[in-house]
């Protein structure tokens, strides 16, 4: 049995996603001023970014804790991650950022596609009881 075909796999995923986006949103909120100074980033658009992150995570929590998990709430999750990583690619155009930033930006959209595509693969090997 491979570690994607692990009944907890997913949950896993999601839980790691629900912290992830709590780091992130605590780094874009407390250090909004910081992180603009290093990427050129808008202050505001950080922290708007940063304060969405905290009802996605509680939001991704919920799914994940839930017994049976809930097909549509993963769907949710993974489209609203996929959102995320187009909206990144939408700011890289429209702000303009410095190499800090785009790095910011790039590397923040790979983990989030990183994560969709985990959660996409948990979801299909998960057993249609569950």
């Amino acid at each position: 049995m491979s570690l994607v075909d692990r009944p907890e796999f997913l949950r896993t995923v999601l839980l790691v996603d629900a912290v992830t986006c709590v780091a992130t949103g605590a780094l874009m909120t407390i250090g909004a001023e910081l992180v603009s100074r290093l990427t050129q980033i808008p202050q505001g658009l950080l922290m708007a970014a940063g304060l969405s992150l905290f009802p996605i995570a509680a939001f991704i929590a919920f799914v994940a804790t839930r017994r049976p998990l809930l097909r549509t709430g993963v769907w949710l999750v993974i489209i609203g991650n996929v959102g995320w990583v187009l909206g990144s690619v939408l700011a890289l155009v429209a702000i303009a950022p410095n190499g800090h930033g785009y790095a910011f930006i790039i590397t923040q959209a790979v983990a989030v596609a990183i994560l969709a595509e985990l959660e996409i693969t948990g979801l299909r090997r998960l057993p249609a009881a569950a």
